[in-house]
């Protein structure tokens, strides 16, 4: 499971884009299953085009829309999941999309975000490096 930090350090080419990039290998081979809520997808655009404009959030779609990754709808349940996660921790609502997607499916959240450090008692965290690093 990404969240919107991970994503975000693979498209910029930080250092933790080799640890995302080695677990999308995996899902390639279909050694992995790597998903990716729809909220956390759209999360990442708009900080994509607030920080760099229209046309580089266009060409991350183009990016994503490549990668072998599962982009998970927020269908009823989910939403009320991740509502009760972001009522009860201080996570960003996608991060709370991430949280609840990833208990629903037994996975852990793939991020570096310090925020998730607030619901390692509900979900796995696979903690990446930072990004400023």
């Amino acid at each position: 499971m990404l969240d919107t930090w991970a994503l975000l350090a693979y498209l910029d080419g930080e250092p933790a884009a080799q640890h995302v990039r080695q677990v999308l290998r995996s899902a390639r081979r279909k050694q992995a299953v790597v998903l990716l809520s729809l909220i956390a997808y759209g999360e990442c655009l708009y900080v994509i085009e607030r920080e760099q404009g229209f046309h580089q959030a266009q060409r991350a779609v183009g990016i994503i829309d490549q990668l072998a990754l599962r982009v998970m709808p927020a269908d009823r349940l989910l939403v009320f999941e991740a509502a009760h996660v972001k009522a009860r921790y201080p996570v960003s609502y996608a991060g709370a999309f991430s949280v609840a997607l990833a208990r629903r499916n037994q996975g852990r959240v793939m991020t570096g975000d310090p925020e998730f450090k607030a619901v390692e008692s509900e979900v796995r965290v696979h903690w990446l490096p930072d990004r400023r690093r």
